[in-house]
């Protein structure tokens, strides 16, 4: 295995993976978590991509978040529960560059860059709101309970959100076999499926000092992060949309009869058909639109860097990519649903699989309510309202 050194290098990477991915998508979305899809997962961990954003300082190729939103879009359009797999994983190499100690970035980034996957466990459930934790870190011990474990299961470490023995939120990296980590496949939902992201729990789980790091601290300055971490997200449903026009187009071209109406006036073909047309017409433009914004969005993240200069700096890029994913999650829906208006009945039949499109899209983009990123981007351009510095923006 061998890591991509420059973009196009990692482009070539993604599309070779894309390339295994696609034939066997959708059995893996119809198996959900009742099958771990293990060979799809090793040509992931085995493709190199993993380590694209490790700084060349800690021997990695540094490339930046316009070259991890390509390679995610590509990945996604064949797979988006394989491509959202790693997801947690680029947001803790952010984590590990910007405030890992020396022990941490040697060790977890080395396994990085050999092909060891960093899974997530940050989210829970049953609290107040996203962020009212139970998960405690004692005694140098981790306990509680996380759901929506993206990448968890089949990773080398695990990256824990607890709060300490003084309420402050912190990061643990554990070991994914170290005693006292169980990670189930309870993962059952309508999209994203084979994401398995079920439940993981933590029972006296020692946490190495040089392997916690003060998670609360990166979002008390100007950061990235959480527009990094958001980047990769609207990827993924740029993908979906995408894969939902290139379907869609493939069965009008290949397979979908004219509808009465328009054999009656004159078409003989579905892609004579001037509805048709227009509708795919309108929905082409609409995905090249999402693709422009990602693509936008990433090479601001890289004129802002890492560690931004000041909040407004901050501010630039979280908003940039607010606008992309906001955009993004909508025209993926619409993508989803709108093949079928132009393909017809019969390509809702389940052997085609063309569901997927739409279950993927409306699973993934509820992670964070877009409705707040409109906002925000108003409150910016109107009242000069610089947006909250949190990991969902």
């Amino acid at each position: 295995m061998a890591v991509p050194q420059t973009h196009d290098e990692a482009v070539t990477a993604a599309h070779q993976l894309a390339e295994v991915l696609l034939p066997g998508a959708i059995q893996r979305d119809r198996d959900g978590a009742d099958v771990v899809p293990h060979e799809a997962i090793a040509a992931l961990d085995a493709s190199g991509l993993l380590g694209i954003t490790v700084p060349v300082a800690d021997g990695g190729p540094g490339l930046g978040p316009r070259t991890l939103a390509e390679t995610t879009r590509i990945i996604a359009a064949a797979d988006p529960a394989i491509a959202q797999i790693p997801q947690g994983h680029f947001l803790i190499v952010d984590v590990l560059v910007l405030h890992g100690g020396p022990e941490a970035r040697k060790r977890i980034l080395g396994d990085v860059l050999a092909g060891r996957r960093l899974g997530n466990a940050l989210a829970e459930r049953g609290g107040k709101h996203a962020q009212d934790l139970k998960t405690r870190i004692t005694g140098g011990r981790l306990d509680g309970v996380k759901f929506y474990t993206t990448g968890a299961l089949t990773s080398a470490w695990i990256a824990v959100s607890a709060l300490d023995e003084t309420g402050r939120l912190v990061l643990a990296l554990v070991e994914r076999h170290a005693e006292g980590v169980e990670v189930g496949t309870d993962w059952d939902m309508v999209g994203q499926r084979a994401t398995i992201s079920g439940t993981a729990t933590f029972r006296q789980v020692p946490v190495e000092p040089g392997l916690r790091i003060d998670y609360a601290h990166a979002y008390e300055v100007p950061q990235q992060l959480g527009a990094r971490a958001q980047l990769v997200h609207t990827a993924i449903e740029v993908g979906i949309a995408g894969a939902a026009l290139r379907d869609a187009r493939a069965y009008l071209r290949e397979k979908a009869r004219p509808s009465t109406e328009a054999v009656r006036h004159g078409a003989t073909a579905a892609t004579d058909d001037p509805h048709v047309r227009h509708r795919y017409g309108r929905l082409a433009t609409r995905v090249r639109a999402a693709e422009a914004l990602l693509e936008s969005s990433g090479r601001t993240l890289e004129e802002v860097g890492l560690t931004p200069a000041d909040a407004q700096a901050a501010a630039r890029g979280s908003l940039a990519v607010a606008a992309a994913k906001a955009f993004g999650s909508e025209v993926a829906v619409e993508a989803g649903s709108e093949l079928f208006t132009l393909c017809g009945t019969s390509s809702a039949a389940a052997k085609y699989g063309l569901d997927r499109h739409w279950r993927n899209a409306r699973t993934h983009s509820v992670h964070d309510p877009i409705d707040y990123k409109y906002t925000h981007i108003a409150a910016y351009d109107l009242a000069d309202e610089l947006p909250p510095n949190h990991g969902q923006l």
